[in-house]
């Protein structure tokens, strides 16, 4: 089941205004047009570049290392059906940073990033917060965000 979803969630990923209509019905708002660039703050597997160039065919037109405080880095989503897989989350922590790296890309192309973690179906959810690089310069970026479980697990290996 949770296959298929994706699969069309990938369909209508490639349709910004078939994606604009969904989003819209979950309570997502897409902002701006579809290419327009954005900033997409990875975490988890999703940092590594492979994870764009590879997996899903896009070239980010820019990269850095940059770090986002007031959240920390948990391993407790579960992956359907048997929980055999184990996501990267971010968990709001006052007290916390975690790093990530943020990728310049399309919104066309946050959207098909999106549509791979089921959003708008499926636990994830898009997330505005700031990052700041080792410099201090700081920069708006969308990070995504699910409910978690209470407690953490082993990070699969990926």
């Amino acid at each position: 089941m949770l296959r298929t979803l994706l699969k069309f969630n990938g369909l209508i990923a490639r349709s910004w205004t078939l994606s604009w209509c969904l989003y819209r019905l979950r309570g997502i708002r897409l902002i701006g047009s579809s290419h327009e660039e954005i900033w997409y703050f990875a975490y988890g597997a999703n940092m590594h570049d492979s994870a764009f160039r590879d997996r899903r065919g896009m070239r980010p037109r820019e990269w850095r290392p940059e770090r986002v405080g007031g959240y920390r880095l948990r391993f407790n989503l579960r992956a359907p059906p048997r929980g055999r897989a184990i996501y990267a989350n971010l968990s709001a922590d006052p007290a916390a940073e975690v790093w990530g790296v943020p990728y310049k890309i399309t919104r066309r192309d946050l959207v098909r990033v999106g549509a791979m973690g089921g959003v708008p179906w499926w636990r994830y959810r898009p997330l505005s917060l700031d990052a700041e690089d080792i410099s201090g310069t700081r920069l708006a970026a969308v990070a995504y965000i699910a409910q978690g479980d209470e407690d953490d697990h082993k990070p699969s290996l990926r």
